[in-house]
């Protein structure tokens, strides 16, 4: 038997904290999913969409506390305690910053997605659905295949920077389009390339993982 499969038969199955962390990972897929409903062709409405991402947010709230609370009350955690909380922050971050982009979306009292809008949405869907992947490759212990998700994510958080960049570049140098008109599409478009990011941030954490346990 190789060395870190006997330490993983050693150790206690506290499978609730990938449990947790799935359920996390599956929360910022669904907000994710949700934000691309304000496209054609559900095409629902921005306050709708926004109630959606909210309640996620809300539920994904809860998953931090439980695993703080296993933390607390576990001496000996399956992977080590620094990346689980690590991880969960990370994933954490990816639901908030979904739900601060619609938020801010509805705030500025956006009329209509505009279509550089959806390609970043689009972006940060494929970045959550690896993410959801990946996490639950940990309970499996398929580290080979995290080290391929994160290069993957990493794909993606270029593409989005580029899509950003190229956007705002477009955006001013575009004389039809308002001054407060601009900086609410940047605004917006800002939020979701940082959820993008954040994707990224996580998967980096979970190939680290993959590094030290496979």
């Amino acid at each position: 038997m190789p060395f870190q499969a006997f330490v993983r038969w050693l150790l206690p199955r506290e499978t609730h904290f990938y449990e947790n962390l799935e359920q996390q990972a599956a929360f910022c897929d669904e907000a994710a999913k949700a934000l691309l409903l304000l496209y054609p062709p559900s095409s629902l409405p921005l306050v709708e969409v926004r109630e959606k991402i909210s309640s996620l947010e809300h539920h994904a709230d809860v998953q931090v506390l439980k695993m703080e609370e296993a933390l607390a009350k576990t001496f000996v955690t399956p992977l080590d305690r620094e990346d689980l909380r690590q991880l969960s922050g990370q994933l954490e971050d990816v639901v908030d910053l979904i739900n601060l982009a619609v938020r801010t979306a509805h705030l500025y009292g956006l009329r209509a997605p505009f279509p550089d809008m959806q390609v970043l949405s689009e972006t940060l869907a494929k970045c959550t659905a690896l993410l959801r992947e990946g996490v639950g490759c940990l309970r499996q212990h398929k580290y080979s295949a995290l080290l391929e998700i994160n290069r993957q994510a990493r794909q993606y958080e270029k593409d989005a920077d580029t899509i950003f960049r190229q956007s705002v570049s477009e955006l001013f140098a575009d004389d039809t389009i308002g001054f407060k008109e601009l900086l609410k599409r940047k605004e917006i478009l800002e939020g979701l390339e940082n959820a993008v990011d954040a994707c990224d941030g996580a998967a980096e954490t979970l190939s680290n993982i993959a590094v030290k346990h496979g």
